[in-house]
């Protein structure tokens, strides 16, 4: 497994990567360094994304599932809704405004969990803020 520095809110993450999402891990491992916006999830419940519109990783779906648990990270490879990239801080059920979505499990935060709360209330009520993933 391969470890991953996530900063966002003043915040620091280690996430680890999940083997059973190889094609989804490997495509975005290129990207690395990788900064985007983060913003609160609409239908998802607590949850934060990055919605990237159009952009195409070039994976489909491996591992993938609609209720990620606090700390998974799921890429969502487009289709009935927008290509994003969630990240679950609290109770979430993966939707959109088409309904249920699944996406790829490919992240799993294994440090600072205790601070995700607070990144998910910061990001709800401050707005988008800055996300940066980068090997730890």
């Amino acid at each position: 497994m391969t470890r991953i520095a996530i900063t966002a809110a003043g915040h620091r993450f280690i996430a680890e990567t999940n083997p059973d999402a190889p094609q989804t891990v490997a495509a975005f491992l290129k990207l690395l360094p990788y900064q985007q916006k983060l913003i609160h999830v609409r239908w998802s419940g607590e949850g934060c994304w990055v919605p990237l519109g159009d952009f195409q990783l070039g994976v489909g779906f491996e591992n993938h599932t609609s209720h990620p648990s606090v700390g998974d990270i799921l890429f969502y490879p487009g289709g009935y809704s927008e290509t994003e990239i969630i990240l679950a801080y609290g109770s979430c059920s993966f939707a959109s405004k088409m309904g249920q979505l699944a996406g790829n499990h490919f992240l799993t935060i294994v440090e600072g969990k205790e601070n995700l709360r607070k990144l998910g209330t910061t990001v709800l009520w401050q707005g988008a803020q800055d996300v940066l993933f980068e090997l730890a």
